[in-house]
């Protein structure tokens, strides 16, 4: 078989193929419009900070994101209920979390993280470095080793600073742990304190009657916005005293429904309330989710 072509042909090959070239080039230009745009008004709908207390049932698990994209996930909740939660906050071609923070090693706080590590890119994990053996701990730890993670363990305060202007900052401890074994490893958990422009969230992790005390009687705590109680509303933790010096206008209590250890305690919400604290709970709210916005606070 042979091709002939006269030239007229030619031309008005030429000129298909040509219109066909322009048709291309102006889809793409137009989808890159749309997906500038897209970005510009995600960016603009965007909060300063948001903060998602994630429903992980019996268990803890924080994301924080700033308007620039930043993320920082602290601690992962108990097995098979961090992923889905992350899907519903980061897009699905979001694979790099900035900052991963395991308080304790706990498995309702770090259970969830080996699912992370095993999904997501990390940037830096922070812990207290406490030794506990149990096997999600070692699991965390070989899999941070074995990815040749950056690790920063907290034995002196330490100030994460997002480019908005908002801290997180590390208020203890203040001593190391690393390779300790503990009889109550919640002495060692990292309490955070995020602050941005004037409003404060302090996060106590797992921390009780003992480490609270301390915090007060160092100075270490002040008058805050927002409180995440210690321990899932134990009664161990959020004591009236510790209440007096924080005064949280909201507290944020991480329990699952109809949990078996009984939290959150009667006396502790009964504190809570008598403090003036608006309380929010996982397991009756779901996942409460935090925006700061031009200096207010908005619960959604």
């Amino acid at each position: 078989m042979s091709w002939n072509f006269s030239q007229s042909s030619i031309y008005k090959f030429y000129k298909i193929h040509q219109r066909k070239i322009f048709g291309g080039a102006a889809f793409l230009l137009l989808a890159l419009f749309f997906l500038v745009g897209y970005r510009v008004f995600d960016y603009v709908q965007k909060p300063d900070l948001e903060v998602s207390f994630f429903d992980v049932w019996q268990g803890d698990s924080i994301f924080v994101e700033s308007k620039d994209g930043t993320q920082i996930l602290i601690d992962g909740g108990p097995p098979n209920r961090i992923l889905p939660n992350l899907g519903s906050r980061m897009s699905f071609f979001d694979r790099f979390i900035d900052v991963v923070v395991l308080t304790h090693p706990h498995a309702d706080h770090v259970s969830g993280l080996i699912e992370v590590l095993g999904r997501y890119n990390i940037g830096m994990i922070i812990e207290s470095g406490v030794d506990y053996h149990t096997a999600e701990a070692k699991i965390f730890e070989s899999l941070v080793a074995e990815k040749k993670l950056k690790k920063v363990t907290v034995d002196h305060p330490i100030n994460l600073n997002f480019a908005n202007g908002a801290v997180l900052k590390f208020i203890y401890p203040e001593e190391s742990f690393v390779g300790m074994t503990l009889k109550n490893v919640h002495d060692s958990a990292l309490v955070g304190e995020l602050d941005f422009e004037d409003k404060k969230i302090l996060f106590m992790s797992d921390a009780e009657k003992n480490l609270e005390k301390r915090l007060v009687e160092e100075g270490r705590v002040g008058d805050v916005d927002v409180l995440k109680t210690g321990h899932h509303g134990s009664k161990t933790s959020s004591n009236d005293f510790f209440l007096r010096v924080t005064k949280p206008e909201y507290a944020i209590i991480s329990s699952g429904a109809r949990n078996r250890y009984g939290h959150p305690a009667q006396e502790v919400l009964s504190r809570l309330a008598s403090a003036g604290a608006q309380i929010f709970r996982t397991d009756l709210d779901g996942t409460i989710t935090l925006e700061i916005r031009n200096g207010s606070l908005i619960w959604k």
